[in-house]
């Protein structure tokens, strides 16, 4: 039997302590010492009863927080397959050439390590509120931001990964808990971000546009 071929436990996970709370489950995958790496196809079929808000969540962390080169490209590509099914209101799929992508168990454990104790407080906080915020029709617009988030995040473009990553984790825990408030909150910030990612665009544009005009003696 190949690594691959190990599915993940998550029995054990303690109900009392709320075994459907995605911290849980995340600190469970994490602990799974049989697995030395733990790949998308993993990752997939462990969250997915937990719909869409949880995959997206999970993949779009480690670009929100420093963490090894490359793994990034590893978990940012299903984004763009996971927030398009959000917007078309589609269950969770992605193809078998993402799937097999994997990191190894110590640097998803490193992940879930930094991130376990803010999503824990998280949880704690929210709770259903304005919940059609969280259901169709208004949760395809809360796709086709996140699909606009996951777009932005593929940018060469400084902040271009961290602000919209933390949109998309803002966006995916309130649809995973129900919480219109919250997603009200991404949105907010998802606004900022696009001004503040379009803000620093400019910023370069212009800048290469005053180089040439002083290097080379052309005229805009």
């Amino acid at each position: 039997m190949t690594q691959n071929d190990i599915e993940i436990d998550l029995s054990h996970v303690d109900q009392a302590e709320g075994a459907d709370r995605l911290s849980a489950i995340l600190t469970a995958i994490a602990a799974a010492e049989e697995k030395e790496r733990i790949s998308i196809g993993d990752l997939l079929e462990a969250l997915r009863r937990r719909a869409l808000g949880a995959l997206i969540f999970i993949f779009a962390v480690p670009t929100a927080l420093p963490m090894p080169p490359g793994l990034s490209t590893i978990v940012g590509a299903p984004l763009l397959f996971l927030t398009l099914q959000l917007m078309l209101g589609m269950k969770p799929w992605l193809p078998k050439v993402i799937t097999d992508r994997s990191l190894s168990r110590v640097d998803f454990h490193r992940v879930v390590t930094t991130v376990a104790p803010w999503l824990e407080k998280a949880e704690g906080i929210m709770r259903p509120r304005l919940t059609f915020m969280a259901h169709r029709p208004a949760v395809y617009l809360v796709g086709l931001v996140s699909l606009i988030m996951a777009i932005i995040l593929f940018l060469p473009i400084p902040l271009g990964n961290m602000l919209p990553s933390i949109v998309l984790c803002i966006l995916a825990l309130g649809i995973l808990e129900r919480d219109g408030v919250w997603i009200l909150i991404g949105l907010g910030v998802a606004v900022a971000s696009v001004m503040i990612v379009w803000g620093v665009l400019w910023a370069i544009v212009f800048g290469a546009l005053f180089v040439i005009t002083n290097w080379f003696g052309f005229s805009f």
